[in-house]
């Protein structure tokens, strides 16, 4: 009997609703519960090119992704993510619900859970960005901002995190020295807005966040540990076309593997008005920005006074 391998892909899934799974752990599973007619498969292979069960499995896994659009328009509940690996899912809830699933998921996390929070994002953006970029990042709790201008009189206006890389690392002392009358010529300033989950019922509000709290800044970024849909990444790239915003898929199991899937685009210029706002509105974002004051007059950024992953915090 031939492998009907949309099916089989469907009712793996369709067994573990939410559970999310790679095109080859798939195929591993479709190799392993149908042995006859994978044999038979690649018994009837063309070209002689399936010459081992590691060539059938990787047959499976491409075919598995040239499939996905097909299955997908059949079976809207069948839900991909975005990024490397790509992952299948099975979820009927809607998209906005997946979002509200997720934030109460994050929200009732234990700390000693895998299971993360859009505040446990944020150590690992800081280890990604140190250890692929060598970013020295900062926290910004919106807590700590003086909310004088009424409830909603600072919303959307302070990143996540913050961030500064030394462009001058690698310079000669007496380059150093002389840029240092030209303070922001040294370093570029970051800015981050970080979520849990972005699909198409979410990606407006978070990418117009992000614009809005990063407009200070030399770069901008929106961050999520998890991004659902082609459209909804087709629809960054057209965001970012026009307002030059980049995204960064953070990979939660290891920040090393986390990509830069749309680079951000440089503004020449710090606002500088809209730093003084956000400096004398919030605590924290006065201290990052005495830190990057700090840098210019010493040159030099000292670990300890930023969110940089240590060797002992890492292990």
């Amino acid at each position: 009997m031939a492998l009907n391998l949309s099916k089989a892909v469907l009712d793996y899934l369709r067994a573990r609703p939410e559970e999310k799974f790679t095109a080859r752990q798939i195929a591993e599973w479709v190799f392993a519960t149908f042995p006859v007619e994978c044999q038979e498969k690649r018994a009837n292979s063309r070209g002689n090119y399936i010459k081992s069960d590691a060539d059938l499995v990787q047959q499976l896994v491409a075919e598995i992704s040239s499939h996905r659009p097909g299955m997908q328009t059949k079976n809207p509940a069948l839900k991909t993510t975005e990024g490397r690996p790509r992952k299948y899912y099975y979820s009927e809830k809607s998209d906005s619900a997946e979002v509200d699933a997720a934030e109460h998921k994050g929200a009732a996390a234990d700390v000693s859970t895998s299971v993360l929070n859009e505040h446990g994002l944020y150590p690992l953006l800081s280890q990604y960005l140190w250890e692929e970029f060598d970013v020295f990042s900062k926290r910004i709790d919106e807590k700590r901002s003086s909310n004088k201008r009424g409830p909603n009189g600072n919303r959307w206006l302070y990143p996540d995190m913050v961030g500064m890389d030394d462009l001058g690392a690698d310079w000669h002392r007496e380059v150093r020295d002389c840029v240092k009358q030209y303070s922001d010529k040294r370093t570029k300033l970051w800015s981050f807005e970080v979520k849990l989950l972005i699909n198409r019922s979410n990606v407006r509000e978070c990418f117009f966040q992000a614009v809005s709290n990063s407009s200070w800044s030399n770069f901008g970024y929106l961050v999520a540990a998890e991004i659902s849909g082609q459209e909804t990444l087709k629809e960054l790239r057209m965001l970012f076309a026009a307002h030059g915003i980049g995204f960064i898929k953070l990979d939660v199991d290891n920040p090393a593997d986390s990509q830069v899937l749309i680079p951000a685009r440089e503004r020449d210029e710090i606002d500088w008005d809209m730093a003084n706002r956000l400096a004398t509105e919030n605590r924290d974002f006065l201290e990052y920005i005495k830190l990057v004051k700090q840098f210019y007059q010493t040159g030099e950024a000292r670990l300890r006074d930023w969110d940089v992953p240590t060797e002992d915090s890492t292990q």
